[in-house]
């Protein structure tokens, strides 16, 4: 069994590599059963995330979730991914779990942009500054030629460091501290927070910008008011996102969008040949994560060894 730690694990998914892999992925499809979800004790949550295809490979994450780690100066979330022959259940490969499902959640929002972005989009506003939040603008200039990144959080220091951090590795950013202007500007708006009020209003935005949702994965998350899906084309990654996306489930509870409105998933979009949409139109991508995206990325780190 090999084993691949943070730094392997990054060095195998290159955003082109790994887009590529999961636009396979979503076409040919895979077993995925729904997840599980321990106690374990009183102390901690383990999620179980298994996803196969048959004959070749069964992959299984494992989410350990410790609200208690910070005050021991620790991490919150640890999570590591077993990778094993499909046919002989021979274990394969141990990945760091965390790095391959950071890298898989920002791949599959650039996948999404890469059909439903305007292709002349240039100004992406990345909202959060976290893990997820800077890879952002490396994932979406491996599918767009964006040449201006605004970064906002709700810490401005935060903001800065990762400006910083994405200027210096050659990416042309700048932290903002005036997030309905910058939205207003942006012609993709992506967001990786756990917020659970709106931080985006739909006024704000303008024609034609793609809006994409990627931190909310319970009911109680909202990263968009209402507003923001009244006239765009709303897609999602899985079925699931429908019941467990508070960004979905508020404006369907108000009227403002119907489940039937949802024009499809990350695999339909990728089974159809890429078309002309209209510029002036607003696109929305909302994505709650799946085992799909896991398994297809840790195929990739193990055969690129």
């Amino acid at each position: 069994m090999r084993q691949f730690d943070l730094e392997a694990t990054a060095r195998r998914l290159d955003f082109p590599s790994l887009i590529a892999a999961l636009e396979r992925q979503f076409v040919e499809g895979c077993e995925v059963p729904a997840r599980h979800v321990h106690a374990v004790g009183d102390a901690m949550t383990a999620l179980v995330m298994p996803a196969w295809r048959p004959g070749r490979y069964f992959g299984l994450k494992v989410v350990n979730v410790a609200p208690g780690n910070a005050a021991r100066g620790l991490p919150g979330l640890f999570a590591t991914y077993q990778l094993f022959d499909a046919t002989t259940g021979a274990p394969l490969a141990l990945i760091d779990g965390g790095e391959l499902t950071a890298r898989r959640t920002a791949a599959a929002s650039a996948l999404a942009a890469s059909r439903l972005a305007r292709a002349d989009a240039r100004r992406q506003l990345i909202v959060g500054a976290g893990r997820v939040g800077s890879l952002l603008a490396p994932a979406y200039r491996a599918v767009r030629a964006i040449d201006d990144v605004m970064v906002w959080s709700r810490d401005p220091s935060a903001a800065a460091r990762l400006a910083a951090a994405l200027a210096a590795d050659g990416h042309p950013a700048h932290a903002v501290a005036d997030l309905a202007s910058a939205a207003g500007e942006a012609d993709i708006v992506s967001c990786a927070t756990l917020a659970t009020e709106p931080l985006i209003r739909g006024e704000w935005l303008a024609p034609g910008t793609h809006l994409d949702l990627i931190g909310g994965f319970t009911p109680a998350m909202r990263e968009a008011d209402d507003a923001c899906f009244a006239g765009a084309g709303v897609w999602i990654d899985t079925a699931e996102a429908l019941a467990k996306a508070g960004d979905l489930l508020h404006p369907i509870g108000s009227g403002v969008l119907r489940r039937e409105d949802v024009r499809g998933t990350l695999a339909d979009l990728c089974a159809a040949p890429p078309s002309a949409r209209d510029p002036a139109a607003r696109t929305v991508f909302k994505s709650v994560g799946t085992a799909l995206e896991d398994l297809a990325a840790a195929v990739l780190v193990y055969e690129s060894s």
